[in-house]
């Protein structure tokens, strides 16, 4: 049985998901939450606490909370997402595989995963719409343990949640992710898929490293966003 506060979380999480709820918009205070559901000022915070730990809401200044902007999801949401529906793409989102290769792994990716630079990895590369529009391109790299317990993750179809699926397949829980941030110009390639304009248009991109509760990296992938976009690492156990 869930909690009060629980009980909350879900309603407000339920309304983002399904775009009753958008980026920018205002949630109600915490004495509008006490009135409407008959609860304390203790179980308002306590919800909204577990809607900002999920990546959905962020604050504006004191008592203004708002929908937090379309980024990566935390852990938690996306985990239950994909156990309610088998995706973990948001409202309005489709992701489309552009290619799924077998490659030599970078040194930067390498490093990550903890494999020798040079070892063969599985590379998806994915562009992600939301309502129309590309939000981002991404690379997802996966080592072959990973590829053994899903070989799902080598052919064309894509839900976005392919680390779900491993981590189950693997039968261990995802614990922890590392995004790491840096600005730098579009390649041609990016800038067409993107629909930006310009040879010197800046795109963000995030490195995320994804580990499992046994210690293993269920995941490296470079994810491509237009502009600059504030984004920062978060861990979650």
């Amino acid at each position: 049985m869930r909690t009060a506060h629980a009980e909350i979380a879900a309603d407000y999480r339920q309304k983002i998901r399904t775009g009753l709820l958008r980026p920018g918009d205002s949630l109600p205070t915490a004495r509008q939450i006490m009135a409407e559901y008959g609860v304390s000022m203790a179980t308002a915070a306590h919800a909204y606490q577990e809607l900002s730990a999920a990546g959905l809401t962020t604050t504006r200044g004191p008592g203004h909370t708002v929908v937090a902007g379309h980024g990566s999801s935390g852990i938690p949401t996306r985990v239950e997402m994909h156990a309610e529906s088998g995706r973990s793409l948001a409202e309005g989102e489709t992701s489309q595989i552009l290619d799924i290769t077998s490659v030599a792994a970078p040194d930067a990716i390498a490093n990550r995963l903890d494999v020798e630079p040079g070892t063969p990895v599985t590379a998806r590369r994915r562009l992600v719409t939301r309502d129309g529009s590309p939000t981002h391109v991404s690379v997802s790299y996966y080592p072959q343990f990973v590829v053994d317990a899903a070989p799902e993750l080598t052919r064309r179809s894509s839900t976005g949640g392919s680390r779900e699926l491993a981590a189950m397949r693997l039968n261990s829980r995802q614990t922890r992710v590392l995004e790491e941030v840096t600005s730098r110009p579009a390649e041609a390639d990016e800038g067409e898929l993107l629909g930006l304009s310009g040879p010197m248009s800046t795109v963000t991109c995030v490195t995320r490293t994804v580990w499992l509760a046994d210690g293993r990296v269920v995941e490296v992938a470079t994810k491509i966003v237009r502009g600059t976009t504030v984004l920062k690492w978060s861990a979650a156990l």
